[in-house]
């Protein structure tokens, strides 16, 4: 296998997951957003978004805050420094795979 392919290998996994990466992408944009708006945007259901942020958060990508407002439960997404930091890393080895393989 080439150094090329290989390197994809090496790409942060839990990332790499397609609606992780749409969520992580979203967020990346955005100081915050709430649960509803991910969920329009993502086109994911309540349970598939809350299960994909559970395991963000669990690696300290994402942080959740769940407050009211008024009377309504809102759900506060926000990107981690540490999630920043993996997301820009994903981007720069994807570039670096994309470069190598043109």
């Amino acid at each position: 296998m080439s150094d090329n392919l290989r390197s994809l290998t090496e790409l942060d996994r839990l990332i790499h997951e397609p609606a992780r990466l749409l969520i992580v992408t979203i967020l990346s944009t955005v100081e915050s957003a709430d649960f509803l708006f991910l969920q329009r945007e993502t086109d994911l259901t309540k349970g598939n978004l809350s299960a994909h942020l559970s395991k963000l958060e669990g690696a300290g990508y994402v942080s959740i805050e769940k407050t009211f407002k008024g009377k309504l439960p809102l759900t506060v997404c926000k990107l981690t420094d540490s999630g920043q930091e993996a997301f820009d890393g994903y981007r720069q080895q994807m570039q670096n795979f994309i470069d190598k393989t043109k």
